[in-house]
């Protein structure tokens, strides 16, 4: 049986130089190849058991996993209406320094890989919109998430309200990789490499596996349910090595053509308002090396707490509690979960990458070591607990 796989190759006995493409010869029809930073190309092709012990042996390949259903990770809750806020500033803008930042983004090139994008929103007026539709179903954003991610990261003012946490960014990337049918990793990772190859220098994604779905399509192929449960499971680790493996390649890159960021939401799956201890992990992708993980938290009595439904062990948490954003359609919607906190992260590091690029070389290394190294706890509640914010909340640069 042909299954649909994601590979990483290095082109043999080659130094990285980007361009080199390269196919797997299959049984299962043609290869879609896409050549991907430092030489190395990307392939998402049908193999069989055959293919891939060939494919096992070949010390060229870098990585192969199965392409696996993705999600959204969904808001917690039931969307509300946009509340007025003081000064005409939405309180996680406030929240990571923005307001009060001296940079805009302007520059500075960022991804969504959501669920695309309201491109005629007022929000986006101004900004050049970069669309790539990855799911065959076209680019309208059904859902309207997206949009309010993208509206986050680099929204305009709407009805009064600063919503944007970099409003200079005058160009955006935005890759439909979530449709009406979910999504897959395949077209997550094709998606990434689109991105890096045309100039993206943060990328955010809210998104995750699902790995319930992966159970369930192995469970409808025949699979009895405990086999199905152990066949996901090879399925879920090999793609967050592959994942892995595409942060390394957009690492070393970066360390001579272009930096890029890759910023992954922790996910909602935790339940500290039912126990304190009902606490998840950080899920795929943002799990793997290479990744920014990143938490919610929200206002509390004495200063920023932990979401209830945010995973523990993210790297550094964002504001992710009723934060007004672009609704699909025209105006603002109030949206809760790690997929709101992520775009306010990806916003400040492309505060951080403004500022480094009007001061000299922006390097992947500086980058990423002033967006970790400004993450701060002060403005926190006492008693927090640092597995489930990280070293902090996301700061924007001041001077």
């Amino acid at each position: 049986m042909h299954e649909t796989h994601i590979i990483l190759r290095r082109p043999s006995g080659e130094e990285p130089t980007r361009g080199t493409s390269f196919s797997v010869p299959t049984r299962g029809g043609p290869s879609t190849s896409k050549s991907v930073p430092s030489g190395a190309t990307l392939a998402v092709d049908a193999l069989d058991k055959k293919d891939m012990a060939e494919l096992t042996r070949d010390p060229d390949v870098m990585a192969v996993a199965p392409s696996v259903p993705m999600r959204l990770i969904e808001p917690v809750g039931e969307d509300t209406a946009a509340e007025p806020a003081e000064e005409g500033i939405a309180w996680g803008v406030q929240a990571v320094g923005a307001d009060t930042c001296p940079f805009t983004g302007a520059g500075i090139v960022v991804a969504v890989l959501d669920t695309g994008i309201d491109p005629a929103h007022s929000a986006f007026a101004g900004v050049e919109l970069v669309q790539k539709d990855f799911t065959g179903e076209g680019n309208e954003d059904v859902s309207g998430h997206g949009t309010h991610c993208a509206g986050t990261l680099f929204g305009r003012a709407t009805d009064g309200l600063r919503i944007g946490v970099a409003p200079g960014v005058k160009k955006a990337l935005i890759g439909k990789v979530i449709g009406t049918r979910a999504g897959s990793s395949d077209q997550v990772a094709s998606a990434v490499w689109w991105a890096v190859e045309n100039g993206a220098h943060v990328i955010s994604l809210s998104l995750g596996i699902d790995f319930p779905g992966l159970q369930k399509r192995l469970q409808d192929q025949g699979f009895p349910p405990q086999l199905a449960t152990s066949r996901a499971l090879e399925g879920y680790r090999a793609n967050v090595r592959l994942f892995q493996t595409l942060a390394d390649m957009v690492q070393a890159r970066g360390a001579f053509l272009q930096t890029t960021l890759l910023i992954a939401a922790a996910g909602n799956e935790s339940k500290r308002d039912v126990r304190a201890d009902f606490e998840i992990a950080v899920g795929p992708p943002a799990v793997a090396d290479g990744f920014i993980s990143v938490a919610a938290v929200g206002p509390g009595e004495q200063g920023f707490v932990v979401a209830p439904f945010s995973n523990t062990g993210a790297q550094l948490s964002g504001p992710g509690v009723a934060i007004t954003s672009a609704r699909r359609g025209g105006g603002l919607v109030a949206k809760s979960g790690t997929s709101m906190a992520t775009p306010h992260v990806a916003g400040v590091c492309a505060l951080w990458a403004e500022k480094i690029k009007r001061s000299g070389l922006l390097s992947q290394l500086q980058l990423k070591t002033r967006l970790l190294g400004a993450a701060t706890p002060a403005s926190l509640q006492p008693g927090f607990d640092p597995m489930d914010v990280g070293l902090g909340l996301a700061r924007a640069p001041q001077d």
